[in-house]
């Protein structure tokens, strides 16, 4: 246990010795290391007395050296030893602490003009977090970053886009500074993925217990998830026990796929983290480039190099860190530069600073000593090492590795690819986690009938029940592409699942819990409190809530020929008609017109009502009537009726063709605005919990869900829900009643409805999606959403949707009319009314026409013979002398015509022919 402390102590006192050896060299240089960075100080001794033996790079001079350790952590410290350096008369600075302290070293150097090359180092091999050293202006800058900036970002933001990740966690060590990785958390975020962050303890045992005590089994589950795409920013021994860890508990699956990102990983820490692991595993790390010719793996120019620091088998060389690596090359650098300066015989000597007082001055040969270091470059165990114009070092190179999934341990490794700042990423990454091939593979799938997606065909003579649907065809096309075979049963609940007050789940989802099937599928949507559970493949059919009404039956109007007009519009005419009949007949009372002989008309009350009606109707007759006053009184009828007729038929046809029934309740926004027709949806379904979580929350702007919560939750859900999804079609096909439910299934229901009795309005956004269900932690579940994504690319799902949901299907989806999608030809039912009239026309003349008859006969009894005999005389005697010329009926008096026409009618015109005598 004394032998390190013996070490230490040598160490410093050869030090010392050495400083004091060659105290008349013109060629110092100062060092200061973490006190944590031993090593460091080993490398850089082994530097200094390489370079000192080759002769060809100094020639006889020597290179002197001061070196000191301090608290990284401590600013105060790190300037004040490095005062006492310059107080020694150093050429040069390097430095290899972490950024706390760099800042510091970093004004003291630009005051005093020494040369700082300062080498990043993190602490205890955690990746690195970019310093952001300020560099205001560029000719006071003495600071040199031989390590090249942190990539770490841009690399893994291009290894992220490559595998096609969207949702994974970042898991980073206590040592780290997640600051580091902030420009790359605010890109993905701006692409829309999920990313989450935790912190590992440093006893990562203890970390794992707590999570097992307090998530439940829900929340585990979906932790597990979360740990199926992770991102490892941590120093590979804390990597190596975290994924022991989460191995040991089952926490994660072989379907898992992490990827560690540090500077600091070697060969041997590549296949402990790869022997430790399951899953896929991807390493990315910087290279450095080497030799391919092994005999000049330790020779860099005219520079040999110690066989401990490039002999790839020499234990110290192993288990270098990459910090080691940049000190020797910047002992090199330096040399190179001093060779050069002493070639150009422009060498300032280096005289004592004092940079605690105020009037020190700076080093005069300062700058000249900057140029020379950052014009020069040299090749050596990290590459090419050499500055750019902002002081940095831009050669960086970093390798990916990667193994293929796989439940054993201790896979091979290979290469998949490399990134530089320059060409970027050169190699493809792809994260399909299993081939197209799943040939052998027996599925047991379990479903819950719904139509269209699901429905059985009747079991006829003992032959297996067979199973159609737009599910099913899903199901089919994953299978005939990736060569798997299924066997299928319904929940025995018949439901889709819901979790129960113990934590468990019944239904679907509870089987797929359970392990007793392996994929769920049917009209199952994807919700969060699913996901908890069990794994959903990604959408292959939107959803939205619909609501399934019935349509507003046409009423049967026998009298639809009467609809045109209204009741009093129909009085008005009937009352005109009496009204313009007995103007007719006053006016040819007062002023009687002159009828022509032979003429059958007389001006009675009641030819005169028969005259008017015949004209409205458009039956025309004769005219008898020739006064000025009669004519433009029927003038005026005629351009009445022609009016009152054309509208009536216009009317008519638009009644008799177009229905004019609509409904109320166009949108989801009517249906909860009403109160007359009832609505609800099935019991505990995902809609219930939809429109329960939407109602209640009092955060959101629509009040549409809050009406609709307080009809579906009347007595706590009892009086207007249903238990399953037929019970609701039936209640709304046959009473007072709206079914809310998947949009999906109840256009497919309105579209095949033999009577087209129902109609559909729905919301058009679709704010989730039906998807397949496996267990957690499925192997499946990629692959079946990849092939989904190819179905709906070539447009093989739209296909399968169009036979279930036809777009001319024979009934109209959308429409609140009771109409099937046919020809207006007009029913019988139309015209019923018009029937009806002519009938009871019929009836009624029949029936006067037999008063008449018998009136006709009882008054026949009554008249004696002889007068019958004397009637029927008179009337043969008219009939022959109609046949003479008309001449001498037109000296008939006038008045024995007036009142013969007026007393007999008809009868009288037949004794124009009698004796003139006649009185």
């Amino acid at each position: 246990m004394e032998v390190f402390p013996l070490l230490l102590v040598l160490s410093v006192w050869w030090s010392r010795t050495w400083d004091l050896a060659n105290a008349d060299s013109i060629i110092h240089i100062g060092a200061i290391f973490d006190e944590s960075a031993k090593k460091d100080d080993e490398v850089f001794r082994t530097a200094v007395g390489d370079l000192n033996q080759n002769e060809e790079i100094l020639q006889t001079e020597k290179i002197t050296f001061s070196v000191t350790f301090v608290d990284g952590s401590n600013p105060f410290q790190a300037v004040q030893e490095a005062c006492e350096l310059m107080n020694q008369g150093i050429l040069a600075l390097v430095s290899s602490i972490g950024c706390t302290s760099a800042g510091s070293l970093q004004s003291l150097a630009d005051a005093m003009h020494i040369p700082h090359l300062f080498i990043q180092r993190s602490t205890a091999g955690t990746p690195r977090s970019g310093c952001g050293l300020t560099r205001s202006n560029r000719n006071d800058d003495y600071t040199l970053s031989v390590r090249p900036p942190v990539y770490l970002n841009d690399v893994i933001l291009r290894v992220v886009t490559e595998y096609a990740w969207q949702k994974f966690i970042i898991f980073y060590d206590s040592e780290y500074d997640i600051r580091g990785i902030q420009e790359f958390l605010d890109k993905v975020s701006q692409q829309g993925m999920d990313v989450a962050l935790q912190k590992v303890e440093n006893n990562i045992s203890k970390m794992i217990t707590t999570l097992f005590d307090t998530l439940r089994i829900e929340e585990l589950n979906r932790y597990r998830d979360t740990l199926r795409r992770a991102i490892l920013v941590m120093n590979p021994a804390t990597a190596k026990s975290f994924i022991t860890e989460v191995v040991e508990t089952n926490l994660v699956a072989f379907d898992c796929h992490w990827i560690i990102i540090n500077e600091e990983i070697n060969d041997v820490d590549v296949q402990e983290l790869v022997r430790r692991s399951i899953g896929r595993l991807t390493i990315i790390r910087q290279t450095f480039p080497v030799p391919q010719n092994i005999s000049q793996r330790c020779f860099r120019g005219n520079h040999r190099i110690s066989s401990t620091l490039c002999d790839p088998k020499d234990p110290f060389a192993q288990n270098m860190e990459i910090s080691n690596l940049y000190i020797y090359d910047t002992v090199l650098l330096l040399a190179n530069a001093f060779h050069k300066k002493l070639e150009d015989r422009k060498w300032h000597s280096m005289a004592s600073l004092s940079c605690i007082r105020k009037n020190s001055k700076p080093w005069q040969g300062g700058r000249s000593m900057l140029e020379t270091i950052k014009k020069g470059g040299v090749s050596g165990l990290t590459g090419e090492l050499e500055f750019g114009e902002n002081g940095g070092n831009p050669n960086v190179h970093f390798e990916i590795l990667g193994t293929n999934y796989g439940e054993e341990l201790g896979r091979g490794v290979r290469k998949l690819g490399c990134w530089n700042p320059v060409t970027g990423l050169n190699g493809s990454l792809t994260d399909k986690k299993l081939e197209n091939n799943m040939r052998g593979v027996v599925l047991r799938v379990v479903t819950v009938l719904e139509e269209p997606f699901v429905m059985v065909s009747e079991n006829v003579l003992g032959k297996p029940k067979k199973y159609q649907g737009f599910s099913i065809d899903v199901l089919d096309a994953l299978s005939n592409y990736l060569g798997f075979n299924y066997e299928i049963y319904v929940a025995p609940d018949h439901k889709y699942g819901s979790p129960q007050e113990d934590g468990t789940w019944n239904g679907l989802v509870g089987e797929l819990v359970f392990k007793r099937a392996d994929i769920g599928i049917s009209a199952l949507t994807i919700t969060p409190d699913r996901e908890n559970v069990v794994d959903f493949t990604t959408r292959y059919m939107d959803y939205s809530v619909g609501v399934l009404l019935r349509r507003a039956e046409k009423t049967v109007d026998m009298f639809a020929c009467l609809a045109p007009f209204d009741l009093s519009l129909w009085a008005c005419i009937a009352g005109t008609v009496l009204l313009v009949g007995l103007l007719v007949y006053l006016l040819n009372w007062l002023n009687p017109p002159r009828l022509q002989m032979g003429s059958m008309t007389s001006t009675t009350l009641y030819n005169s009502m028969w005259f008017v009606y015949g004209s409205f109707v458009q039956q025309g007759g004769e005219v008898p009537y020739t006064t000025l006053a009669t004519r433009m009184m029927m003038g005026a009828w005629w351009l009445f009726a022609l009016i009152v007729i054309s509208s009536y038929t216009a009317n008519l046809a638009a009644f008799l063709t177009i229905t004019r029934i609509e409904s109320s309740i166009q949108s989801l926004q009517d249906l909860s605005k009403q109160t007359d027709i009832p609505y609800g949806t099935v019991l505990d379904s995902a809609v219930y919990e939809h429109v329960r979580m939407k109602g209640m929350n009092p955060f959101e702007r629509d009040s549409m869900y809050s009406q609709m919560w307080r009809m579906i939750n009347r007595s706590n859900g009892s009086e207007n829900n249903v238990l399953e999804s037929q019970a609701g079609i039936q209640k709304v096909k046959y009473g007072n009643y709206a079914f809310v439910w998947d949009a999906a299934v109840l256009e497919y229901v309105a579209i095949n409805d033999p009577d087209c009795s129902f109609y559909t309005i729905g919301n058009t956004v679709a704010d989730r999606g039906y998807g397949i269900a496996l267990q957690h932690g499925s192997p499946y579940r990629d692959v079946f959403s990849q092939r989904i994504l190819e179905l709906q690319q070539n447009g093989d799902m739209d296909i399968l949707k169009h036979k279930w949901w036809p777009k001319n299907g024979q009934c109209d989806l959308y429409s609140s009319v009771d109409t099937k999608q046919k020809g207006g030809a007009l029913d019988i039912k139309s015209f019923a009314g018009v029937f009806c009239i002519l009938a009871a026309g019929i009836v009624l003349s029949c029936f006067i026409a037999m008063l008449e008859t018998w009136w006709n006969k009882r008054k026949g009894s009554r008249v004696p013979s002889k007068e019958a005999s004397s009637l029927q005389n008179e009337t043969t005697t008219s009939e022959r002398r109609n046949a003479w010329p008309l001449r001498p009926c037109l000296k008939l008096g006038t008045n024995t015509w007036r009142s013969q026409a007026s007393s007999h009618g008809l009868h009288q015109s037949s004794q124009l022919g009698g004796p003139l005598d006649d009185p």
